[in-house]
């Protein structure tokens, strides 16, 4: 690991995230496991496997804006959780799901591709 002094051209947040979004693309085929998190991708999807004993579906709520994805738990769960995650595309509501099994959340969340807006100008 190496330390190179950086002049924030943006705010401190936004640099933490740039730097996280390289780490991830670092070691995007390898299979991330942190905080009982586990994250795997394929060319449509990303599934997220959260390790939550104890919850049960009632108790939860997940909410996707954009590329951010967020789990939280009700005030009246047994356990408070609070996550969200931000992910490097858009995510596609209407392909993503949820289920619980276990104590295990799984979402698999479906990658919104970018739609060129590309046009054409006639030279004059």
């Amino acid at each position: 690991m190496f330390f190179a002094p950086t002049v924030y051209a943006r705010s401190p947040r936004a640099y933490d995230r740039s730097f996280e979004r390289f780490v991830n693309r670092a070691f995007a085929n390898a299979t991330v496991a942190r905080q009982g998190v586990k994250v795997e991708q394929d060319d449509t999807s990303w599934t997220l496997s959260f390790d939550l004993p104890g919850l049960a579906r009632e108790d939860l709520s997940v909410s996707i804006e954009g590329a951010v994805v967020r789990v939280e738990s009700t005030a009246e769960a047994r356990r408070q959780v609070k996550v969200a995650y931000e992910m490097p595309l858009e995510i596609d509501a209407a392909t993503s799901e949820a289920k619980v099994e276990h104590g295990v959340l799984t979402l698999k969340l479906g990658k919104l591709v970018p739609v060129s807006n590309k046009v054409e100008l006639s030279i004059k």
